[in-house]
């Protein structure tokens, strides 16, 4: 007997138990047959991470290297990492990593229902990327004194060893991560599950805390510095963009969305 496995563009991603169930009168025999795993599939004109440049999906798919640009404005380096995203067991840390998260603690039903939108799950990602909440995640940050106890966030270079680590530890957080290593395993995560992603750096990044569109510096009457406003301007900062359209918004912001897990404040 032969089975054909049809799934909708929009199913929810994860794994699946096949069972055959054959009823023969008041007789009912079940079979477990197997398991399957169902991804976002950019392939597919029907799912919502669907996209049409094969160029684009070798690249923010399939690609497992890349360069992230770090350093500042006049003098921008380049790193070369690791993706890694069809190594061995990465699969099953991708799909772990989804169990652990706060928002499958909190009410399992409603977060597995929802993991065939891409937008949820980015947001699950961001969140599991780095271990500031109590939920487990995967990196915690370190931007200042010594790393002597740990691994310096420089000497990274890929992901994989980074989520080995993560797992053979029982998803304690590694340390330490800073802003590109971040957004370096999160676009492994992403990838893996099939949702294309990139890596973005940008220079001179206003980090604005008080929300009102403006980096605030304050002054005395003499031109001293006063040490009032939290607004800062970072040399660089690495977050990731993921392609999905955007049923909820509207055609017009279908395309690159941003997703940044670095833990420099809580998301809401």
């Amino acid at each position: 007997m032969n089975f054909t496995i049809s799934s909708p563009a929009n199913a929810v991603i994860g794994r699946y138990n096949l069972i055959l169930q054959v009823t023969s009168g008041n007789k009912i025999l079940s079979r477990f047959l197997g398991q399957f795993v169902l991804l976002f599939n950019p392939w597919c004109p029907g799912d919502d991470v669907y996209m049409a440049n094969e160029n684009e999906r070798k690249e923010y798919v399939l690609n497992e290297n890349g360069i992230i640009f770090v350093g500042n404005a006049r003098y921008i380096e380049a790193r070369g990492w690791y993706y890694g995203q069809f190594q061995d067991h990465l699969l099953n840390i991708c799909l772990t990593m989804l169990d652990l998260s706060l928002y499958y603690r909190q009410d399992p039903a409603i977060d597995v229902s929802r993991r065939g939108d891409p937008k949820y799950v980015g947001r699950v990602i961001s969140s599991m990327i780095n271990g500031n909440d109590n939920d487990n995640g995967v990196l915690l940050g370190k931007w200042q004194g010594s790393f002597y106890s740990h691994e310096n966030p420089s000497r990274w270079d890929g992901s994989v060893v980074i989520l080995q680590k993560w797992r053979q530890d029982n998803y304690k957080p590694v340390q330490y991560g800073q802003c590109w290593v971040f957004a370096g395993v999160m676009c492994t995560v992403l990838r893996c599950l099939g949702i294309p992603t990139r890596l973005i750096s940008n220079f001179n990044s206003a980090h604005d805390v008080d929300r009102n569109l403006s980096i605030d510096k304050y002054y005395d009457s003499s031109g001293k510095s006063l040490n009032i406003g939290k607004d800062s301007t970072w040399d660089y900062h690495v977050w990731n963009e993921s392609w999905f359209i955007r049923p909820d918004l509207g055609m017009s912001y279908n395309g690159w969305q941003v997703l940044d897990a670095t833990p420099q404040e809580q998301s809401k």
